[in-house]
C-alpha cells in the first residue's frame, strides 16, 4: 500500500500491487475519457472543439497518479490512433495526429502524469491546491495545442483559436475537480 504522503484517492480505496488491478483501473480510464470525448460542442470560429476529454483526462492523472494517469492516457490514444472510434464526435484513426487536434492529444499525456504527480504530492486535498493543479495540468495542455497549430493558424491565430475559446469551459472543469477531490479526501476520512 502507498504511503498517505504519496497515496492518490484511488489508492486509498483500491490499494496497488496488484497488476490486474491497476490494468483494469487503466483501462477503465481510458474509457472514461473516450465517453467524454463523445460530450462535444463544436465552436465555429476553432478548427477544435469543446470535449468533456480534458476534465476526464486531469481527473484520471489525479486519481490513478503519475504512472497509471500517463498509461491510462496512452491507451486511449493507442485505441483511437487503432481506429476506434473514441476521439470527438466519435471518430477515431491516426490522422488525428496531424491534423488541428493532435497537439492537444499529444499533450493529454504530460498533463496526466503532472496532475497525477502532483496529487501524489497531495495537492488533490485542499480546494485550492487541486484547484492549482489541474489549472497546471489544463494549461499544458492548451500550451501544447496552441503550439501545434502554429503552422495552421500562426501566432495569433494559435491563441484566439486554440486557446481563448477553451478558457470559460476549462475554467468551470478546473473549479469541478478542485471541488471533487477534495470532497473526496473529506468523504474517504470522515469517521465511520
Amino acid at each position: 500500500m502507498q504511503t498517505q504522503s504519496t497515496a492518490t484517492l484511488c489508492d486509498q480505496i483500491v490499494p496497488r500491487g496488484r497488476a490486474w488491478i491497476d490494468g483494469a483501473l487503466v483501462v477503465g480510464a481510458s474509457l472514461l475519457i473516450a465517453l467524454s470525448a463523445q460530450v462535444v460542442v463544436p465552436l465555429p470560429y476553432s478548427p477544435v472543439p469543446v470535449t468533456g476529454q480534458t476534465f476526464a483526462v486531469l481527473l484520471a492523472g489525479a486519481l490513478l497518479g503519475s504512472r497509471r494517469g500517463l498509461l491510462a492516457v496512452a491507451a486511449y490514444l493507442a485505441q483511437g490512433a487503432a481506429g476506434l472510434p473514441v476521439f470527438a464526435g466519435g471518430t477515431g484513426g491516426a490522422f488525428h495526429f496531424l491534423g488541428p487536434t493532435g497537439g492537444y492529444l499529444l499533450g493529454f499525456l504530460p498533463a496526466a502524469w503532472l496532475v497525477g504527480r502532483l496529487a501524489e504530492a497531495g495537492w488533490d486535498r485542499r480546494l485550492w491546491s487541486a484547484a492549482a493543479a489541474m489549472a497546471a495540468g489544463n494549461m499544458l495542455i492548451l500550451a501544447c495545442g496552441a503550439a501545434w497549430l502554429l503552422p495552421f493558424a500562426g501566432a495569433d491565430g494559435a491563441v484566439a483559436a486554440g486557446i481563448l475559446p477553451f478558457l470559460p469551459g476549462d475554467l468551470l472543469k478546473v473549479a469541478l475537480a478542485a471541488a471533487l477531490l477534495p470532497t473526496g479526501w473529506k468523504a474517504l476520512t470522515a469517521p465511520r
